[in-house]
């Protein structure tokens, strides 16, 4: 169920009850929820950095005035929008405060219109700043975190760290490319006893075999020089079938060299790294033997709620790296949702770096907009999916909250090209 938006919220401060109460009525009748002082002196404890409107407020005032008001409220927040209701006298003082960062000012009598106006624009900025704010502290909250998201596969993920960090267990990360295997493995190794010791990286991808027993299975070998630490087993379905072979005894054995009369044993965890779906290119003997606590590391396409605080994340760093002013963050992660995302988090990573440099907009990377009928079908397949997921994989249930004939909706999944199952499955690791 798509979340209601927050009525935008106006603080009013005049101290002629007439044009209070007019102004009051008019934004009212407009959408807005404004909340009207007399004096500046009663507003001003409302007016925190975290306000959640705009201040429209008169200049001239009896004790602390509107320019008064307006240097205390960009003092606790530079960002709050403040509008000013001016005399014909006052034009020149106005003009000096929109240098000093007010947002606009009006002439009295003003234009009821141009209110309005004025007073929408600076309420959909402030809840474009406010918006940003939470997803730039969520991310920062996020950066000492296990993974980055507030989806809830990735909080399972992030509560088992602690769990696996000292457990006696070699582990097995199912990923698709770009999902970041190596960076969980690197959490969980420096969770626990074992970061004090080597995260040791083999790619089985690119292992010359020569090195196979020259190195990596020798006495003072590498995987001898990771006693204690962590042995991480990147792209294992690649591995040949020698190499294979040499893992199966090693993991029985513990010890080295695999071959020889003096082996002596070897204290490493073994976690390994394995591309979604080949997992029938891996030997079933070594699969069990290392596969002590499965884990999957779902694709950006299953947790597209968590782009808005990678985004931020990756923004921010960006920023800082190459000097550059933050981003519009909650405008562009809305529209980098709409994008497939095929090499996942590191994909998105790279997206926001280009961002950051002006070298990319955030839309959607088709080589032709989007039809009607196109963006029909996405809007149609997510408020499926979402229906589904919110309905904890129960379809039945999803069914009745779409309020769709059950042929009905079996008919758009099948012609959306909807995975059930997947979405299903989402939801059940999620769980």
């Amino acid at each position: 169920m798509t979340e209601a938006l927050p009525t935008p919220l106006v603080a009013l401060i005049d101290d002629e009850p007439d044009l209070r109460a007019a102004a009051e009525q008019l934004l009212t009748l407009h959408g807005f929820e404004v909340r009207a002082f007399a004096d500046a002196a009663s507003a001003l404890p409302q007016l925190t950095a975290g306000f959640g409107g705009v201040v429209v407020t008169d200049v001239r005032m009896p004790g602390m005035s509107g320019l008064d008001l307006f240097a205390a409220v960009r003092a606790r927040d530079p960002e709050l929008p403040v509008l000013l209701l001016t005399g014909h006298g006052d034009i020149a003082m106005a003009v000096d405060a929109i240098r000093n960062g007010a947002w606009e000012f009006l002439s009295k009598p003003f234009d009821p219109e141009a209110l309005v106006a004025a007073v929408t624009r600076a309420t959909t900025a402030r809840a474009l700043t406010l918006e940003n704010r939470r997803l730039r502290a969520f991310a920062d909250e996020q950066q000492g975190a296990a993974l980055i998201g507030d989806s809830l596969a990735i909080r399972r993920l992030r509560d088992m760290i602690p769990l696996l960090a000292n457990a006696p267990l070699d582990l097995v990360i199912e990923g698709e490319v770009g999902t970041g295997r190596e960076h969980l493995a690197r959490l969980i190794h420096r969770a626990g006893k074992r970061s004090r010791h080597r995260f040791l990286v083999i790619d089985c991808a690119t292992v010359p075999v020569a090195l196979v027993e020259r190195d990596l299975f020798a006495r003072n070998g590498a995987i001898d020089r990771a006693h204690r630490g962590t042995l991480f087993l990147d792209h294992l379905e690649a591995a040949g079938p020698e190499l294979q072979n040499r893992l199966i005894r090693f993991a029985e054995a513990r010890a080295l060299p695999l071959d020889g009369p003096e082996p002596h044993g070897v204290d490493v965890r073994i976690v390994a790294a394995l591309e979604e779906g080949r997992r029938d290119q891996i030997l079933p003997g070594l699969f069990h033997l290392l596969a002590g606590v499965p884990l999957r590391l779902p694709p950006l396409a299953e947790r597209k709620e968590d782009i808005p605080t990678l985004f931020a994340h990756f923004a921010a760093r960006a920023a800082d790296r190459h000097g550059c002013a933050l981003p519009a963050l909650a405008d562009h992660a809305h529209r980098l949702a709409l994008r497939p995302w095929p090499g996942n988090v590191l994909e998105l990573e790279k997206a926001a770096e280009r961002i950051c440099l002006g070298l990319d907009d955030g839309a959607p990377v088709d080589s032709e907009p989007a039809s009607l009928g196109e963006r029909l079908d996405a809007f149609e397949r997510a408020t499926i999916t979402d229906a589904v997921i919110a309905a904890d994989g129960e379809v039945a249930a999803a069914i009745k909250a779409l309020q769709l004939p059950r042929k009905t909706f079996y008919y758009r999944v099948k012609r959306l090209g909807i995975d059930l199952a997947a979405v299903r499955r989402q939801k059940r690791v999620k769980g």
